[in-house]
């Protein structure tokens, strides 16, 4: 399982940035109504400049099974990343490909996560991870919302955490608080978007490599 992700990634040289910065996961976006979409003819490109050691992650809102079994095959997926209305049923017929199952905290807090979790090991599909991210009635992430930490931080306590898929916090992250983020809510990896950007989907260089760098002290300090 990777740690740090930094996901919209849309061209080859910050695919080769994230690689040098030290991170070890990158998001390929394929959702067209995001701004960090990727298109499909500058996919392959994108995906080939990215470090072998580093994993490629590729997101989908509500695509057709033929549509994300062609990238995971086109693209050499390492995981794929669900974020839209996609059941258990859905994350199971993608088996055997790994799934990070994006699921945003709104005011129910984490019962609906619990709840999907359930049913998905009544079916024995349970995913790979799960991606906890802020709730937008209006957007499916890469809003820079912070997600309620104290809210998130409650998948990760004994005893029942032990049985749960890994957990990759979202939501709002950045350079300067990364670090806190995973003292309080200590997930297994984390996952930045507009954190370290210029612009959608255009990576700043100095704050990628300061994100990798102070996740990896909040990491190291658990």
């Amino acid at each position: 399982m990777f740690r740090i992700k930094i996901c919209g990634v849309t061209t080859i040289d910050d695919a080769r940035l994230v690689g040098r910065a030290g991170a070890d996961a990158v998001g390929l976006n394929f959702y067209p109504s995001s701004p960090r979409y990727l298109a499909a003819e500058r996919a392959l490109g994108v995906a080939q400049a990215i470090p072998g050691s580093v994993s490629k992650v590729g997101l989908f809102v509500n695509a057709d099974e033929t549509t994300i079994i062609d990238a995971w095959d086109r693209l050499s997926l390492d995981y794929i990343q669900l974020h839209g209305d996609e059941t258990p049923e859905y994350v199971a017929r993608l088996a055997p490909r790994r799934v990070i199952r994006a699921l945003r905290v709104g005011p129910a807090g984490l019962a609906p996560v619990f709840e999907f979790l359930d049913r998905c090991r009544e079916m024995g599909c349970t995913p790979a991870a799960v991606l906890l991210d802020a709730y937008d009635p209006h957007a499916r992430g890469g809003t820079g919302k912070q997600v309620d930490w104290h809210a998130v931080s409650e998948y990760t306590m004994p005893p029942d955490s032990a049985s749960l898929p890994p957990l990759v916090l979202a939501g709002g992250l950045h350079p300067e608080n990364v670090a806190e983020a995973i003292h309080l809510v200590r997930p297994q990896a984390v996952d930045v978007a507009s954190g370290v950007e210029l612009s959608p989907g255009v990576k700043h260089p100095a704050l990628v490599t300061a994100f990798v760098q102070a996740a990896r002290r909040g990491f190291a300090a658990l």
